[in-house]
């Protein structure tokens, strides 16, 4: 198929008011989109397919940004409320075998010693550690934004660790 003078004034004229390149091929006849696509490549024709607007763009970030305060929000006061609570129940040392849904299971030491464990305590639900472990395993995020006394943190943590 050839492109004769006709057939690229029609492309150039149906591509300027916004016709697919389907519709241009079906208008124009003996062609296929490909060859309509390639062709106002070749011409230089303005791009066609354009991603979002910058209206919604805009409307998609700001939504984007929204949801993602409402997490961290959430979030953070889950684990401001875990940290206030003092009372941790006592270590319940386990075995790989005797786990099961409702253990904490925190490993304690190393693999290959003799000594190695899992934590025991009671889990919470939909997570597989403790109370306390919890709060190692997932950091809150945007701890800059938080303002808390390290030193009080330290403390209360050195505590803890001893009390288990």
């Amino acid at each position: 198929m050839s492109w004769t003078e006709e057939k690229v004034n029609k492309l150039k004229e149906l591509w300027g008011k916004g016709n697919t390149a389907s519709q241009i091929a079906e208008i124009i006849g003996g062609i296929s989109r490909n060859a309509v696509i390639g062709k106002a490549h070749r011409l230089n024709l303005s791009a066609k397919i354009k991603t979002r607007t910058a209206s919604s763009k805009e409307t998609y970030n700001a939504a984007t940004e929204r949801k993602d305060n409402k997490i961290q929000r959430g979030r953070r006061s889950k684990f401001k409320s875990l940290i206030i609570e003092k009372d941790f129940e006592p270590e319940n040392p386990k075995q790989l075998e005797e786990l099961d849904e409702n253990s904490c299971k925190w490993p304690i030491g190393h693999p290959n010693e003799k000594s190695f464990y899992f934590c025991g305590r009671t889990s919470l639900k939909d997570f597989s550690y403790c109370k306390l472990h919890l709060l190692y395993a997932y950091q809150p995020k945007g701890k800059k934004e938080d303002v808390v006394n390290k030193e009080e943190m330290s403390e209360f943590f050195g505590k803890k660790i001893k009390s288990a």
